[in-house]
């Protein structure tokens, strides 16, 4: 047949064409070969909201009170949003001076968070050792009772 592919070429060309969903080129089994991404640490503080999302704060509550029967959350942003562009700079001063104090405070228990995680797991150890030593002591007053049970019979 003119034109046509043997079975060898199309496989080629399939491998040429496969791509994962994201982006880089097909490895073996699909897999990558590199290292994964880090694990989030749950006890990481979360960054203070900007000046704008401490003024919607106080907006969503009035918002809510004002109209009753809008439960939508896009709403509630796009009513936000449009009186935040109509603030003069003084009537956004409160809200930003709420922000920045939000980002001081941030900044200071980011820093003590810091510290405890440079200082690492010698924090955390006191605490497994404090819980092992009483797990330790269950288990030997445990053998220690079926020890006794064992001579009476």
């Amino acid at each position: 047949m003119k034109g046509a592919k043997s079975k060898a070429e199309s496989k080629r060309g399939d491998a040429k064409l496969a791509v994962n969903k994201k982006g880089t080129p097909a490895t073996k089994g699909g897999r990558k070969t590199g290292k994964g991404k880090a694990a989030k640490d749950p006890n990481k503080l979360k960054r203070p909201p900007s000046a704008f999302f401490v003024f919607m704060e106080e907006f969503r509550k009035q918002f809510n009170k004002d109209h009753p029967e809008n439960k939508a959350v896009s709403a509630v942003g796009k009513a936000a949003g449009a009186k935040w562009k109509q603030m003069s700079d003084a009537e956004k001063a409160p809200y930003v001076a709420k922000s920045e104090k939000r980002k001081q405070d941030y900044e200071k228990n980011m820093r003590a968070y810091n510290k405890k995680q440079a200082e690492g797991p010698t924090g955390g150890d006191e605490e497994e050792s404090d819980k092992s030593i009483s797990e330790v002591n269950d288990e030997d007053d445990d053998e220690d009772g079926s020890g006794e049970e064992d001579d009476d019979e």
